[in-house]
């Protein structure tokens, strides 16, 4: 399910306790609803309140962490691309095979990144190498160096590319992590049932029901934000793509 979807839910769900804070006034007794029982009431609504208040911060922490740890290891990744073609090219004009196939491998790289990060709903695959990848990393080991600057140079672009190699699969392996559903439920409920007692004992009237309306799409928006920072490489916040794609410019030929 796409986070406006989940967000629809819980506004839903959230808005629907407004009713049946409406609909339990109506079938209760004065009585049951003034003195003691409505100071409970206020005293367990500000409870669950807090809990609300302390579930949400720690859904925002999680969901934002996630973006800027997935943001960073984008960030690395590219710079780890431009570091090795610059090796490459230092290298000598025998390293121009390898960074040919370093700029097919990058568009490729990206378009497989950005396709596994987004939402699905089937059983997990397995992580399994391009092939492009490999054949990079066959053509740098093909490489024969002259001296001692092109041996070092060698041995500098197979660690930049192991880096490249461990910061892929540490995409790969957090791809599919997510906002915990069960955190989610239970906000949800929560919001729902703060809900309920505000209308229990509000005047039952369209203007309380207007701006309940509003309190609840507020707190549905917040959660699909936190939904849409869960999910970096897909919906209107993903991380973008062209500084990767765009990191290396175009060989002479």
């Amino acid at each position: 399910m796409t986070p406006l979807l989940m967000s629809l839910a819980a506004f839903a769900c959230i808005f629907a306790g407004t009713f049946l804070g409406i609909f339990i006034r109506r079938r209760l007794p004065d009585r049951h609803l003034s003195g003691d029982t409505k100071d409970i009431v206020r005293q367990g609504t500000a409870l669950i309140a807090t809990l609300a208040s302390l579930v949400l911060g720690l859904l925002i922490a999680s969901a934002n962490g996630k973006f800027e740890a997935e943001s960073s290891q984008i960030k690395q990744l590219t710079a780890s691309v431009v570091l090795l073609d610059s090796i490459l090219g230092l290298y000598g004009p025998e390293a121009e095979p390898a960074r040919a196939q370093l700029r097919r491998q990058v568009g490729a790289a990206a378009d497989r990144i950005w396709s596994e990060a987004a939402p699905s709903f089937g059983k997990p695959t397995p992580f399994e190498p391009a092939s492009a990848g490999l054949a990079l990393y066959n053509e740098v080991l093909k490489l024969v160096p002259k001296d001692d600057a092109q041996r070092f140079l060698q041995g500098r672009a197979m660690d930049t590319l192991v880096d490249i190699g461990k910061t892929r699969i540490l995409l790969f392996t957090s791809a599919r992590g997510s906002i915990p559903i069960p955190f989610l439920i239970v906000l949800v409920g929560w919001l729902a049932l703060i809900f309920t007692s505000i209308s229990l004992f509000a005047e039952s009237n369209a203007r309380t029901i207007t701006i309940l309306f509003i309190f609840s799409f507020a707190a549905s928006a917040a959660i699909f934000l936190i939904l849409e920072l869960g999910q970096p490489f897909a919906g209107l916040m993903q991380i973008s793509d062209e500084p990767l794609r765009s990191a290396l410019p175009a060989l002479p030929k």
